[in-house]
């Protein structure tokens, strides 16, 4: 229990980072789970990632493969799912 005098707070987990690159400025950074989206598609074409440049603001927009898909989905990144209208 936090809070009570003389015992420390426990710390939670510490946050998930993810390294990342614009394409357009070519500035390297992290950004947290909350700040990238992975959107899933029936194609590795339509299977992505994005999220805002925090030094240029361009949306950016990288394919994802099977192993940054688990990547990221084991980090907390929110995902969508396309579905394909047939």
């Amino acid at each position: 229990m936090s809070g009570l005098p003389g015992v420390p707070a426990q710390p939670g987990p510490a946050p998930v980072l993810f390294t990342a690159a614009c394409p357009d400025c070519r500035a390297r950074f992290e950004l947290s789970a909350g700040a990238l989206r992975l959107a899933i598609g029936a194609s590795p074409r339509t299977t992505f990632y994005s999220f805002t440049c925090p030094e240029c603001e361009v949306a950016v927009r990288k394919p994802a493969g099977e192993r940054i898909v688990e990547l990221l989905t084991g980090g907390g990144v929110r995902t969508l799912r396309l579905h394909s209208t047939v």
